[in-house]
């Protein structure tokens, strides 16, 4: 039976609404139904279908309320986060040396932000870093007097992230004067969430063992939801980040109690 045009034309918006939502996922990796509906001004119930003729192809995986990629991040995406918010990045990492003196005992997440964390810390002095990215703990050893432990495991190639099943019981064994993380988002309800089970486990090992909490995030990742739920901002003592949060979520940050530090970026 040949296709009439509204039906070619109806398949062809059909293809193009999904390939943006797999594309939507390598990014952010979840999207929510109302997103979806609101994005392309289709129901609900055609948002929800999309999601599942793409998680039978095995292109995403159906949450309550939403999807979120099936794939692990891929390597392409994540340098791409190398290079996006590059300038806010670097902002933030000299606002937190500021903040920790020489001496502390601090964890290091991994990450982008964690990583310009690391290089603006090199010149303070005697700092014991416990860390499970191998990219922080190279930066931070080639040139500084620093005590670093990294715990055993397997590497993660896209980010040099370490891991085992042991990860959390390492990192239980020491006490921090800071701990300093970085999540893939802040929803509207303050959730602070990553999409790596394992990696969130071992930084609520960290958290747990904390004098202060700083999360160290740029404004891209407000509004966004991770896929496992490592905490809420009424966790995190201090927030640095370039921009405040705005609409509900400054209400929802505010009413948190986390104390707000911006970043001062540099002007030409």
């Amino acid at each position: 039976m040949q296709m009439r045009d509204d039906e070619r034309d109806d398949e062809g918006k059909k293809a193009r609404r999904r390939a943006f939502l797999v594309q939507h996922l390598e990014q952010h990796r979840y999207i929510s139904i109302e997103e979806i509906a609101s994005r392309f001004s289709v129901t609900t119930q055609t948002a929800r279908r999309d999601i599942v003729a793409l998680e039978l192809e095995g292109k995403v995986r159906r949450l309550h309320g939403g999807a979120v990629a099936s794939t692990p991040i891929d390597p392409t995406v994540y340098r791409q986060r190398r290079i996006a918010n590059a300038q806010a990045k670097d902002a933030i990492g000299a606002a937190i040396a500021r903040i920790v003196p020489d001496n502390a005992s601090v964890f290091l997440d991994t990450g982008t932000t964690c990583e310009a964390v690391a290089r603006a810390l090199i010149d303070h002095k005697a700092l014991r870093i416990v860390t499970y990215s191998l990219r922080v703990a190279s930066t931070l050893s080639d040139c500084t007097d620093f005590t670093i432990a990294v715990p055993g495991g397997f590497v993660r190639q896209v980010d040099g992230g370490v891991f085992s099943q042991t990860s959390a019981e390492f990192i239980q064994a020491f006490k921090f004067d800071f701990v300093v993380i970085s999540v893939s988002g802040i929803d509207e309800d303050g959730d602070i969430g990553d999409d790596d089970y394992a990696e969130v486990a071992a930084v609520r090992a960290a958290m747990m063992q904390a004098g202060r909490v700083i999360l160290a995030i740029d404004s891209s990742k407000f509004g966004r939801r991770g896929l496992v739920r490592l905490g809420s901002l009424r966790d995190i003592d201090l927030l640095v980040t370039e921009a405040a949060p705005v609409g509900d979520l400054a209400r929802v940050a505010e009413k948190s109690g986390v104390k707000l530090h911006l970043a001062r970026l540099e002007t030409a």
